[in-house]
């Protein structure tokens, strides 16, 4: 766990989050914001813990005011998801707006241009992506934690496919699951690891080392509107269009 995604994204981040309190936290069914008191905000998914009462976060009322790097510590925290999801709320909250981020011109899966040889592993569940990933003709293999939608294998049934894939693509809310250090362990050698989902931490330091190659992920626009849908039960569909989504090129 030492050298983790999440522990390296704290020891990345405590520097920045010094001198930073927390303004707002939301924990939606979908997804979780946190909006900091400079005015930046970031989101991730909301994983759900079996918490066996009523309260799923022992710290409800007294997460506002704290200091970032405490919410940013949640991130480590190996026995409750929900804590990672506010850990990676407040880490993308942290990174937005820091110097030295290029942005891609181009749509993620433009830049990779995918072709009918290629052998395409999706870990989660992205079903925009899916028909234009299937025009191209390559092979493609869908791993989801819950294997109940159509053509989705387990992760444990799509270990050979993942090692064999020429291109990755990995649900960033692998890294509030635990899985994310497991899945770059798995792969060979692809020619592109894609890490995509608005829980994405747009951050390149953290993945120097690892086989990632493209961060696809998404900074708030409209603050106000997000809070709302992710207070309300909103998920990525209704959340995209007050979100700009933005590729990073490693």
């Amino acid at each position: 766990m030492n050298n983790s995604i999440q522990n390296r994204t704290i020891e990345h981040l405590r520097p920045v989050s010094e001198g930073i309190n927390v303004a707002d936290v939301r924990i939606g069914l979908g997804y979780t914001s946190v909006r900091l008191d400079n005015g930046n905000i970031g989101l991730a998914w909301t994983a759900h813990n079996d918490a066996g009462s009523c309260t799923h976060e022992a710290r409800a009322g007294k997460l506002v005011g704290s200091p970032a790097s405490e919410l940013l510590e949640m991130l480590a925290d190996d026995l409750k998801p929900l804590s990672r999801t506010i850990g990676l709320a407040t880490a993308n909250a942290l990174v937005t707006g820091l110097p030295g981020c290029r942005y891609a011109e181009k749509d993620t899966l433009d830049i990779i241009d995918i072709q009918a040889k290629d052998s395409v592993v999706m870990v989660g569940f992205f079903g925009p992506v899916i028909p234009k990933l299937k025009q191209t003709g390559c092979k493609l293999d869908i791993l989801e934690l819950k294997s109940n939608k159509p053509g989705t294998i387990s992760p444990e049934d799509g270990s050979e496919a993942l090692a064999a894939c020429s291109v990755a693509i990995i649900t960033a809310t692998s890294i509030i699951t635990g899985t994310f250090d497991d899945l770059m362990t798995g792969l060979a050698n692809p020619r592109a690891v894609i890490v995509l989902g608005p829980s994405t931490l747009l951050y390149p330091p953290v993945f120097a080392g690892t086989p990632v190659t493209h961060l696809a992920g998404s900074l708030v626009k409209d603050a106000a509107m997000v809070q709302k849908i992710v207070s309300e039960g909103g998920g990525t569909m209704l959340l995209k269009q007050y979100l700009d989504f933005k590729t990073i090129c490693l």
